[in-house]
Protein backbone atom coordinates (compact mmCIF):
# COMPACT_ATOMS: atom_id res chain seq x y z
CA UNK A 1 0.00 0.00 0.00
CA UNK A 2 2.89 2.31 0.78
CA UNK A 3 4.33 1.84 -2.74
CA UNK A 4 0.92 2.56 -4.30
CA UNK A 5 0.58 5.74 -2.23
CA UNK A 6 4.07 6.85 -3.26
CA UNK A 7 3.32 6.20 -6.94
CA UNK A 8 -0.04 7.98 -6.63
CA UNK A 9 1.59 11.02 -5.00
CA UNK A 10 4.34 11.07 -7.67
CA UNK A 11 1.76 10.93 -10.49
CA UNK A 12 -0.31 13.63 -8.78
CA UNK A 13 2.77 15.88 -8.48
CA UNK A 14 3.65 15.39 -12.17
CA UNK A 15 0.09 16.13 -13.28
CA UNK A 16 -0.11 19.15 -10.97
CA UNK A 17 3.13 20.63 -12.30
CA UNK A 18 1.99 20.04 -15.91
CA UNK A 19 -1.36 21.66 -15.10
CA UNK A 20 0.34 24.66 -13.49
CA UNK A 21 2.71 25.02 -16.49
CA UNK A 22 -0.27 24.83 -18.85
CA UNK A 23 -2.08 27.58 -16.93
CA UNK A 24 1.07 29.73 -16.91
CA UNK A 25 1.55 29.32 -20.67
CA UNK A 26 -2.06 30.38 -21.29
CA UNK A 27 -1.55 33.51 -19.17
CA UNK A 28 1.69 34.41 -20.94
CA UNK A 29 1.47 37.41 -23.29
CA UNK A 30 4.68 36.73 -25.20
CA UNK A 31 7.55 34.33 -25.53
CA UNK A 32 10.86 34.20 -27.36
CA UNK A 33 11.08 32.03 -30.44
CA UNK A 34 14.10 30.91 -32.40
CA UNK A 35 14.49 31.47 -36.14
CA UNK A 36 14.32 27.69 -36.56
CA UNK A 37 10.94 27.51 -34.79
CA UNK A 38 9.61 30.08 -37.28
CA UNK A 39 11.18 28.34 -40.28
CA UNK A 40 13.45 31.33 -40.96
CA UNK A 41 16.63 30.68 -42.85
CA UNK A 42 19.48 33.05 -43.73
CA UNK A 43 18.55 36.70 -44.19
CA UNK A 44 18.95 37.98 -47.77
CA UNK A 45 19.08 41.43 -49.35
CA UNK A 46 17.09 41.68 -52.61
CA UNK A 47 16.92 44.52 -55.13
CA UNK A 48 13.68 44.92 -57.09
CA UNK A 49 13.32 47.29 -60.02
CA UNK A 50 9.98 48.16 -61.61
CA UNK A 51 7.81 51.01 -62.89
CA UNK A 52 4.66 52.27 -61.17
CA UNK A 53 1.91 53.58 -63.50
CA UNK A 54 -0.45 56.03 -61.78
CA UNK A 55 -3.31 56.41 -64.28
CA UNK A 56 -5.91 59.03 -63.35
CA UNK A 57 -7.31 59.73 -66.84
CA UNK A 58 -8.80 57.86 -69.78
CA UNK A 59 -11.20 54.93 -69.97
CA UNK A 60 -9.36 52.70 -67.49
CA UNK A 61 -7.97 54.79 -64.64
CA UNK A 62 -6.24 52.98 -61.77
CA UNK A 63 -6.24 55.90 -59.30
CA UNK A 64 -9.39 57.55 -57.93
CA UNK A 65 -9.81 60.54 -55.63
CA UNK A 66 -11.97 59.28 -52.79
CA UNK A 67 -11.85 62.18 -50.29
CA UNK A 68 -10.78 65.77 -49.75
CA UNK A 69 -10.72 68.28 -46.91
CA UNK A 70 -12.49 71.62 -46.62
CA UNK A 71 -9.20 73.34 -47.60
CA UNK A 72 -8.12 71.05 -50.45
CA UNK A 73 -9.25 73.34 -53.27
CA UNK A 74 -7.81 76.50 -51.68
CA UNK A 75 -4.54 74.90 -50.53
CA UNK A 76 -1.39 75.37 -52.64
CA UNK A 77 -0.52 71.73 -51.97
CA UNK A 78 -4.01 70.23 -52.32
CA UNK A 79 -3.82 69.41 -48.62
CA UNK A 80 -6.25 66.70 -47.59
CA UNK A 81 -6.99 65.01 -50.91
CA UNK A 82 -6.91 61.22 -50.76
CA UNK A 83 -6.50 58.83 -53.69
CA UNK A 84 -7.17 55.07 -53.71
CA UNK A 85 -5.01 53.16 -56.18
CA UNK A 86 -4.62 49.80 -57.87
CA UNK A 87 -1.72 50.78 -60.13
CA UNK A 88 0.14 48.33 -62.37
CA UNK A 89 3.84 47.63 -61.74
CA UNK A 90 5.79 46.79 -64.90
CA UNK A 91 9.30 45.70 -65.84
CA UNK A 92 9.79 48.65 -68.18
CA UNK A 93 8.47 52.21 -68.37
CA UNK A 94 5.84 51.45 -71.05
CA UNK A 95 2.39 50.07 -70.21
CA UNK A 96 3.01 47.38 -72.82
CA UNK A 97 5.85 46.05 -70.66
CA UNK A 98 5.25 42.89 -68.62
CA UNK A 99 3.13 43.47 -65.49
CA UNK A 100 4.88 42.06 -62.40
CA UNK A 101 2.43 43.26 -59.76
CA UNK A 102 0.14 45.98 -58.47
CA UNK A 103 0.54 48.92 -56.10
CA UNK A 104 -2.59 48.89 -53.98
CA UNK A 105 -3.44 51.39 -51.28
CA UNK A 106 -3.78 55.09 -50.62
CA UNK A 107 -1.80 58.26 -51.12
CA UNK A 108 -2.85 61.57 -49.65
CA UNK A 109 -1.59 65.15 -49.55
CA UNK A 110 -0.31 65.55 -46.00
CA UNK A 111 1.76 68.77 -46.05
CA UNK A 112 0.31 72.28 -45.90
CA UNK A 113 3.52 73.99 -47.09
CA UNK A 114 5.26 71.63 -49.54
CA UNK A 115 3.85 69.03 -51.87
CA UNK A 116 4.32 65.82 -49.88
CA UNK A 117 2.25 62.67 -49.96
CA UNK A 118 1.59 60.13 -47.25
CA UNK A 119 2.00 56.74 -48.96
CA UNK A 120 0.22 53.72 -47.51
CA UNK A 121 0.73 50.97 -50.10
CA UNK A 122 1.15 47.28 -50.64
CA UNK A 123 3.18 46.10 -53.60
CA UNK A 124 1.41 42.88 -54.57
CA UNK A 125 3.67 40.76 -56.79
CA UNK A 126 2.14 38.47 -59.42
CA UNK A 127 5.16 37.09 -61.25
CA UNK A 128 8.30 35.03 -60.67
CA UNK A 129 9.64 33.91 -57.33
CA UNK A 130 7.80 36.73 -55.52
CA UNK A 131 4.37 35.77 -56.95
CA UNK A 132 1.78 36.02 -54.16
CA UNK A 133 4.09 37.98 -51.85
CA UNK A 134 3.69 41.60 -50.78
CA UNK A 135 5.78 44.50 -49.51
CA UNK A 136 4.23 47.26 -47.39
CA UNK A 137 5.25 50.93 -47.70
CA UNK A 138 4.38 53.55 -45.11
CA UNK A 139 6.06 56.91 -45.48
CA UNK A 140 6.41 60.37 -46.97
CA UNK A 141 6.83 60.94 -50.69
CA UNK A 142 8.30 64.41 -51.33
CA UNK A 143 7.03 64.37 -54.92
CA UNK A 144 9.01 67.40 -56.17
CA UNK A 145 12.36 65.89 -55.10
CA UNK A 146 14.29 64.09 -57.85
CA UNK A 147 14.73 60.99 -55.64
CA UNK A 148 12.35 60.06 -52.84
CA UNK A 149 12.98 57.42 -50.20
CA UNK A 150 10.20 55.58 -48.38
CA UNK A 151 10.48 52.81 -45.79
CA UNK A 152 9.47 49.20 -46.31
CA UNK A 153 7.77 48.33 -43.02
CA UNK A 154 6.89 44.69 -43.64
CA UNK A 155 5.60 42.13 -46.04
CA UNK A 156 4.06 38.72 -46.53
CA UNK A 157 4.93 35.45 -48.23
CA UNK A 158 8.59 35.48 -49.28
CA UNK A 159 8.82 38.94 -47.69
CA UNK A 160 7.62 37.95 -44.20
CA UNK A 161 9.65 40.01 -41.67
CA UNK A 162 10.79 42.36 -44.48
CA UNK A 163 12.46 45.69 -43.88
CA UNK A 164 14.18 48.11 -46.22
CA UNK A 165 13.50 51.12 -48.38
CA UNK A 166 12.12 52.12 -51.77
CA UNK A 167 13.62 54.86 -53.94
CA UNK A 168 11.25 56.58 -56.35
CA UNK A 169 12.19 58.67 -59.38
CA UNK A 170 9.59 60.26 -61.63
CA UNK A 171 10.19 58.83 -65.10
CA UNK A 172 7.39 60.67 -66.86
CA UNK A 173 4.46 62.90 -65.90
CA UNK A 174 1.73 64.32 -68.09
CA UNK A 175 0.71 67.61 -66.46
CA UNK A 176 -2.40 67.80 -68.66
CA UNK A 177 -3.86 64.40 -67.63
CA UNK A 178 -2.10 63.86 -64.30
CA UNK A 179 -0.88 60.42 -65.38
CA UNK A 180 2.59 59.50 -64.14
CA UNK A 181 5.18 56.76 -64.47
CA UNK A 182 7.54 56.37 -61.53
CA UNK A 183 10.69 54.23 -61.49
CA UNK A 184 11.21 52.27 -58.26
CA UNK A 185 14.34 50.67 -56.89
CA UNK A 186 13.47 48.66 -53.79
CA UNK A 187 16.08 47.24 -51.42
CA UNK A 188 14.68 44.77 -48.93
CA UNK A 189 16.03 42.41 -46.29
CA UNK A 190 14.00 39.19 -45.95
CA UNK A 191 14.42 35.50 -45.15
Amino acid sequence: MEITSTIFIAILMILSSNFIMMIKSQDQFSSELSNEEMGLKTEKLSHLHFYFHDIVSGRNPTAFRVAESSVTNSSATGFGFMVMIDDPLTLGPNMTSKIVGRAQGIYASADLNNFGLLMVLNYVFTEGKFNGSTLSILGRNAVSSPVREMPIVGGSGVFRFARGYAQARTHQINFKTGDAVVEYNVYVFHY
